[in-house]
């Protein structure tokens, strides 16, 4: 199975985080693999730089891939050095999301 959160809101972190950890921990019960993606795009860029997100994102870092859209980087002054370093950046968030339904993602949206 592959699955991709999308979140533009920041206030959808913590929702997106709960999703993802049950996700990951419904695959191991289940002995499952279960591929996740989560696209940040919008104002949900800016919680890249927080310490919380930065923290999940590497204790994750190997079940889970994380993408930047350059376009939110761009209008919220987000700069690529800012990311932790296995953060992707995609040009445009919306295609990315488009490419990996394309490529059999279920699209999630918390």
């Amino acid at each position: 199975m592959k699955i991709v959160f999308h979140i533009d809101e920041a206030s959808k972190w913590q929702t997106v985080l709960s999703n993802v950890s049950n996700t990951l921990t419904y695959a191991q019960d289940h002995h499952e693999h279960i591929s996740v993606v989560v696209v940040v795009n919008g104002s949900a860029i800016t919680e890249y730089v927080t310490e919380n997100i930065q923290t999940f994102i590497n204790d994750h870092k190997t079940s889970v891939a994380f993408h930047a859209c350059q376009n939110a980087m761009i209008s919220h002054h987000i700069t690529a050095a800012q990311l932790p370093k296995n953060v992707k950046i995609v040009p445009a968030g919306v295609i990315d999301l488009a490419e990996l339904q394309n490529q059999g993602f279920r699209y999630i949206k918390p």
